[in-house]
């Protein structure tokens, strides 16, 4: 490999040759060699792109940085948004936890690609500076976190709630569906009393309504954006109005209304936002788990287990049991929410690290939000597509099930008591009859008075 030779204030460094990053990218190359190449997120390199165009227009707009360099940071900060310079991108997460290499490194990328845009070499005098020009107004410290909350929104707004809501409108078919499917209930996996198939589903939709709910409701804070607080909140060497400015900018650029944040020294010093969207999306981990769970037992069998449900057949299950099938969407799903549950603990030590200005766990803390986004709602896309949607009720079997249960006694309470109503129920069990032929044995109530009572239709 052909290298060139760059200098940084510590002094030189061999880049390779066609390579746009600079000194200080390819010192973190060289420091960090933990964990795999490249990990640090495209959407907060891609987010880095828009607060970095918007910086420059503010700059510009502040009369401190000249026209053609706004023109240049612009175009090549498009390009970058469009993904041309991915493999330009080479750092990983395990850095600095203030995310100060990867601002550079983009600093650097847009510098070197000036350069080239211009006619110029990547040896010659940089037309655009790293840190004079394209990070100008700018601190490490301010304009990573600003790029994370911007990267976690748009990839929220634009994937993640977007899945969870088509998984709720299935969730809602799927109530209307079985509504009629009067089943037996089951409360510490033992009979109880009944309800209906459609009633069960229901409470799985309120379970993710309301996490998305609390989803929805965390974006408020982690809309709000840290530029312009420079190193410790203070906007030192920042013009005035900076940061109302760049963030009308963002907002003209995703069609997302941020807002500058309240109080920068909270949002420099503190990630409570990301946890708290974080704890949100672990929220909806923990409700898709128990209904994972739920899907897998009532489609247990087909014979020998509760079967009330039929899961759709989408693959063979077993390589020794010839006709074997497996709930592998619902494997999968509480996979996914183990992770996701694992992240927030990462993500909840993370955010109560950091001293004093600056918290300097951001880095990690990004790239576990970022993962569960991601994981959430291909998960749910998965499992809408090819278990939810396809779920069909075996109506035969939860017939079955509920006339066999003793459960059906409870409707008994009311009209003969409590402890009559046991004795039935008791009897049934140990002589392995019905509650009918025991309530009759009994004498406590007629035939007529067993079938109008113990109806489950009027018993949900």
């Amino acid at each position: 490999m052909k290298y060139r030779i760059e200098s940084d204030t510590i002094g030189e460094v061999k880049i390779p040759e066609a390579s746009l990053w600079g000194p200080q990218t390819q010192r973190s190359i060289e420091n960090f060699k933990i964990g795999k190449p490249s990990s640090m997120p495209i959407e907060i390199i891609k987010a880095y792109s828009i607060l970095k165009k918007s910086c420059a227009q503010a700059n510009h707009e502040s009369k401190i940085l000249d026209n053609k360099k706004m023109k240049l940071i612009s175009e090549v900060c498009d390009e970058i948004l469009e993904g041309v310079h991915d493999n330009e991108f080479p750092l990983v997460i395990w850095q600095t936890g203030s995310g100060t290499q990867t601002n550079m490194n983009v600093n650097e990328v847009i510098s070197n690609r000036a350069n080239i845009i211009l006619g110029k070499t990547l040896l010659d005098d940089k037309f655009l500076k790293a840190n004079d020009d394209v990070n100008m107004s700018q601190s490490s410290n301010d304009s990573f976190p600003t790029a994370i909350n911007i990267a976690v929104t748009k990839l929220l707004l634009e994937k993640t709630i977007v899945s969870i809501e088509n998984f709720i409108k299935t969730l809602n078919s799927k109530v209307n569906e079985f509504s009629k499917d009067v089943k037996i209930g089951r409360t510490h996996l033992m009979d109880a009393t009944p309800l209906t198939l459609g009633q069960e589903f229901s409470g799985y939709e309120s379970q993710i309504s309301h996490g998305l709910k609390s989803l929805k409701n965390s974006l408020s804070h982690v809309k709000e954006l840290a530029i312009g607080g420079t190193a410790v909140g203070t906007g030192l060497n920042t013009p005035l109005n900076f940061d109302k400015i760049v963030v009308k900018n963002i907002c003209n650029q995703t069609n997302i209304d941020f807002k500058p944040a309240e109080n920068k020294f909270e949002s420099i010093a503190s990630n409570d936002a990301l946890v708290e969207t974080h704890g949100a999306l672990k929220q909806i981990a923990v409700s898709l788990f128990k209904i994972a769970n739920d899907i897998r037992l009532l489609g247990s069998g087909p014979r020998s287990g509760f079967a009330e449900l039929i899961l759709p057949s989408n693959e063979p299950g077993s390589s020794i049991m010839p006709g074997k099938v497996n709930p592998t969407q619902c494997e999968a799903l509480s996979m996914v929410c183990t992770q996701i549950m694992g992240n927030d603990s990462t993500v909840t030590i993370a955010g109560s690290q950091g001293h004093l200005e600056l918290n300097v766990f951001k880095p990690v803390l990004a790239h576990k939000l970022i993962e569960s986004a991601h994981l959430i709602a291909d998960a749910c896309d998965s499992f809408n597509k090819n278990c939810l949607k396809g779920l069909k009720a075996n109506k035969k079997k939860i017939k079955e099930h509920l006339n066999n249960s003793l459960m059906l006694v409870t409707a008994l309470n009311k009209k003969i008591g409590y402890y009559k109503a046991a004795e039935i129920a008791n009897n049934a069990h140990k002589n392995g009859t019905t509650l009918k032929i025991e309530a009759l044995k009994s004498g406590y109530l007629s035939e007529k008075e067993f079938d109008e009572w113990v109806n489950p239709e009027k018993m949900i």
